[in-house]
């Protein structure tokens, strides 16, 4: 199962998360992650927002905007939304577990 952050704002119930559609999904729509260093006020944002998208796609970003300014312990929070956006992308390159059924290659070159 993939990492969730979940939470309660105004008697709603949320989960957090990033899948492979909702990162491709990001990436289409210009979201680099590396660019957090150097643009920190579009990137952290849009960062958050996605991880609205698997379970909660239609919430507005205004209120993604307030419930982002109510929480808490921002700089772990971000960390763990960097941990969880990764998870989606590590398993695309990671190895299959089970060798039946795999397909070997080989190179010409």
């Amino acid at each position: 199962m993939s990492k969730q952050l979940k939470f309660t704002y105004k008697d709603k119930e949320y989960t957090l998360e990033y899948t492979r559609r909702t990162v491709e999904r990001m990436e289409r729509e210009g979201f680099v992650a590396s660019d957090v260093k150097d643009k920190p006020m579009t990137t952290l944002p849009a960062l958050f927002k996605g991880a609205f998208l698997a379970h909660h796609p239609f919430v507005k970003n205004e209120l993604v905007d307030e419930i982002y300014g109510k929480m808490t312990n921002k700089q772990e929070l971000i960390g763990k939304l960097a941990e969880m956006y990764n998870e989606p992308i590590s398993a695309l390159v990671d190895e299959p577990e089970e060798n039946e059924g795999n397909l070997n290659w080989t190179a010409s070159w």
